[in-house]
């Protein structure tokens, strides 16, 4: 179910890399980027490769911070601005308002897997007991077995891996999900559970938004495409 009040607004975004083999040369990336997104909405970001979208992702999240322009959540039914913010601020808009799923896990080695999967609800507070047993669900509906719930997923299979990554990502009820290439090293099976995690998530009102470069998932979870292009390079560089 959509809702006409956006979760997520972005307006006039903003981000270069300074490329110091070049003396300093500043690179942009994104240029004038807007965009918003409602509840129960699933806006794929599609584009040629190199136009910016797992660098639009990264600055939604924080992890990139914006040169100019706006992102805006709503959180506790108010807006919070993301550019310029304090860490903290950005640190309490992951932990409570905004998911992320990336394409890579990176977990402390000794840590087993219904850990890492049950660690977010913990930060929390959700009982630990119940914390385990949602994450014991998660892993077995994306098909690990239960023989590999107590080991380390640093031991695990690449595909295994990325659906660690995705039940921990996923295990707590985001208002906003970021999804970057979630199903890039899965099977069919496998790619199948995810897209129907999505679909639940996306129709139980999440706001997502995702790159999908598996046109067979992007068909299946996006409601919308926003498109995004590079930007003009400076003279002498190649986009």
């Amino acid at each position: 179910m959509t809702s006409s009040q956006p979760a997520l607004r972005v307006c006039g975004l903003a981000k270069s890399f300074t490329v110091h083999a070049q003396g300093g040369l500043s690179l942009p990336v994104l240029c004038d980027v807007s965009l918003s997104v409602s509840p129960g909405e699933c806006l794929a970001l599609v584009g040629p490769s190199g136009a910016g979208k797992s660098t639009l992702l990264r600055s939604l999240y924080g992890n990139y911070r914006a040169d100019s322009g706006s992102i805006r959540v709503r959180q506790d039914n108010i807006w919070t601005e993301l550019v310029g913010a304090e860490p903290r601020t950005v640190l309490d808009v992951r932990h409570r308002t905004m998911g992320f799923v990336s394409q890579f896990l990176r977990v402390i080695p000794r840590v087993s897997a219904v850990d890492v999967v049950a660690e977010p609800l913990l930060r929390r507070g959700t009982d630990a007991d119940e914390a385990r047993r949602r994450a014991e669900f998660l892993l077995g509906m994306l098909g690990i077995p239960a023989r590999l719930w107590s080991l380390p997923p640093a031991t695990f299979s690449g595909g295994e891996q990325q659906r660690v990554n995705i039940a921990r990502s996923l295990i707590v009820d985001y208002p906003i999900l970021l999804l970057d290439e979630p199903t890039a090293s899965l099977d069919a099976a496998n790619r199948d559970g995810v897209v129907e995690l999505i679909r639940q998530r996306r129709d139980a009102g999440a706001a997502i938004v995702g790159i999908f470069h598996d046109t067979y998932v992007r068909d299946a979870v996006a409601t919308r495409l926003h498109e995004v292009l590079p930007p003009a390079q400076p003279a002498g560089v190649s986009p």
